[in-house]
């Protein structure tokens, strides 16, 4: 009976079993998953994301970064042909018209500044201003008259003025300084009722060169209105007004209303000779707003009474163009005064005059 009938499993015997049957069947997957795995049959988790990198790369020869280097080739090239034929075209078509143009016609050319051409590069601008650099110097520089200031002093004067139909009396006074290079004049002229009241208030200053005086700033304070100046420019040739937006060149020689007067006493000093009755003096001349010539005429010797007696005085007049509003000025210079202006009359447009006659003489140190 024990060995026909088998005895039923125990109960470990079969957990054996199964846990053997388990770990062969594992051995079994493991192993094909394995093969698997080689063979790139089963995706992984950590293989689908290397494979996504993979794919980034197959972007790169996109549009992104390609289009600036792109575009940079396709621009570059778009200029070169138009700057081209312009620099063809500049020594063919321009240079010969400016070599063949009159400097005259040329645009913003004239005696008041430099040559303005806008249009044309540098090396078309050399030959064309190069010509008119000489003509301003060449007209300018060489003395027309023998000059010699005047030693310094101060001048005082008896004055006698008719404003608006009514006399007045006063005084007034010249401040003379020369030195070597340099000079500074100050005047003013007063007249008294109840109170003194400054008709005639004005400065010069400037340098003195082989043309004579030289003015740098001219100042005026006339009655009733206010100070305006006068800027003489060397260095920039202009001749420029705090009372007016004109300007004009300074080419040299050019004087202020004041220096004007001093100017002919140098003259006058440089030699008597250059004075002759009915001899004429051309002399630009800067007032308040604007540039004039004026023609000094000699009128002669005449004998005229001043505070200092009688003297003989050469007797100069300038008289404004017809139709012009600016002062007439008499002027009388003796010469056994050092040419200092001994009597001086200021007469308006409306027939207001300022009268000055020499009272007294004092020589000034410098």
């Amino acid at each position: 009976m024990k060995n026909i009938i088998d005895p039923v499993p125990s109960p470990s015997h079969s957990r054996r079993s199964a846990r053997w049957l388990a770990l062969l069947l594992a051995s079994v997957l493991l192993h094909a998953i394995v093969y698997q795995w080689a063979e790139g049959l089963i995706g992984m988790p950590s293989l689908h994301t290397r494979e996504s990198t993979v794919i980034t790369t197959e972007l790169k020869p996109l549009p992104p970064p390609a289009p600036p280097a792109a575009e940079k080739v396709a621009v570059t090239p778009t200029p070169r042909p138009q700057r081209a034929p312009i620099r063809h075209a500049s020594p063919a078509v321009v240079q010969p018209e400016v070599e063949n143009l009159p400097v005259t016609d040329m645009p913003g050319a004239s005696a008041e500044g430099p040559l303005e051409t806008p249009e044309l590069t540098d090396a078309n601008e050399t030959p064309v201003a190069e010509p008119a650099k000489p003509t301003v110097p060449q007209e300018s520089t060489a003395p027309r008259y023998k000059i010699a200031p005047p030693p310094s002093a101060e001048l005082k004067y008896d004055v006698q003025a008719l404003i608006k139909g009514q006399q007045w009396y006063g005084n007034g006074l010249f401040r003379w300084e020369s030195g070597s290079d340099s000079y500074r004049l100050t005047g003013e002229a007063n007249v008294t009722l109840l109170f003194k009241i400054t008709v005639l208030n004005f400065k010069s200053e400037g340098l003195i060169n082989e043309q004579g005086l030289a003015p740098v700033l001219y100042s005026e304070k006339p009655f009733r209105k206010s100070l305006v100046n006068t800027h003489f420019q060397h260095a920039n040739g202009k001749i420029s007004f705090s009372a007016s937006e004109a300007s004009y060149p300074y080419k040299g020689g050019e004087q202020d209303r004041a220096s004007i007067i001093w100017q002919l006493a140098s003259i006058g000093r440089g030699g008597a000779a250059q004075f002759a009755p009915g001899a004429e003096v051309d002399i630009d001349v800067a007032g308040t707003r604007d540039l004039d010539t004026w023609r000094i005429k000699v009128i002669g010797e005449e004998e005229i009474d001043t505070g200092l007696g009688k003297l003989t005085a050469w007797h100069v007049v300038r008289s404004p163009r017809p139709g012009s509003y600016d002062r007439s000025i008499d002027i009388w210079f003796a010469p056994q005064r050092d040419w200092y202006p001994v009597k001086v009359r200021y007469t308006e447009a409306n027939g207001d005059f300022i009268d000055m006659s020499l009272t007294a003489q004092t020589p000034l140190t410098n």
